[in-house]
């Protein structure tokens, strides 16, 4: 006997009720798109294939086709999708912090951005690639990474400046780097330069060394 909602959920002509096949679209889409950020974080680009992302996905591969436009497609999807992550993992929300000052604001960054990172295992990946690797589909990840970055500074800067004499571009890019490399380098061998990176209380220390420069360099 036909389940009793499926039967509700066709019109009388038999059809697929269109407000459902929007929503399994939805749902497929994101099946997809989720698939392909493990498989890429697991595999790299080396993996990354139509057939990997579908078992992934639990779909045909056909409809990676149709909703992407296959994997150039696919990897379009995940550079927009990193605009959200910055959203997501680094919120515009000061979370009961004042921000008065261009440094207040540069210490949040960094912070989250440590945090993110550290729980982040395609974000590592993409970093890695961006320093191994000159392809255009590192390229395109790359580039939506760093946009979202700096509209994140410039969506939270408002009226804020940098001390007069400071090139903010050039030193934010230096700070973003170093966390960079130490959260790298803690993924691969629990250190950086020497310094343990293994605990939380590790973390702690070398947060505390981070925002500590960031003062130093903004007030």
């Amino acid at each position: 006997m036909p389940n009793a909602i499926a039967v509700l959920e066709k019109p009388l002509d038999g059809r697929a009720n269109p407000e459902k096949r929007v929503r399994d679209r939805a749902g497929t889409e994101r099946a997809i798109l989720d698939a392909a950020k493990r498989l890429l974080a697991k595999e790299g680009f080396q993996g990354f294939g139509i057939n990997a992302v579908a078992r992934g996905a639990g779909c045909d591969k056909q409809l990676i086709y149709r909703y992407y436009g296959g994997l150039d497609g696919l990897v379009e999807a995940i550079g927009a999708d990193l605009g959200g992550w910055v959203k997501e993992r680094i919120p515009e929300d000061a979370g009961g912090m004042f921000l008065l000052t261009y440094g207040d604001l540069m210490e949040r960054l960094i912070v989250l951005f440590i945090e993110a990172l550290r729980d982040d295992p395609l974000m590592r990946k993409i970093v890695a690639w961006e320093i191994s690797e000159n392809t255009e589909q590192v390229r395109r990840l790359s580039e939506a990474r760093a946009k979202a970055l700096a509209l994140w500074i410039d969506r939270m800067r408002g009226s804020l400046t940098a001390p007069k004499g400071v090139d903010a571009v050039a030193v934010n890019a230096v700070l973003i780097a170093a966390v960079q490399h130490m959260v790298l380098s803690s993924a691969t061998s629990g250190q950086c330069a020497g310094l343990s990176l293994k605990s939380q209380k590790d973390w702690e220390k070398a947060t505390v060394a981070v925002k500590r420069i960031v003062r130093g360099i903004y007030g």
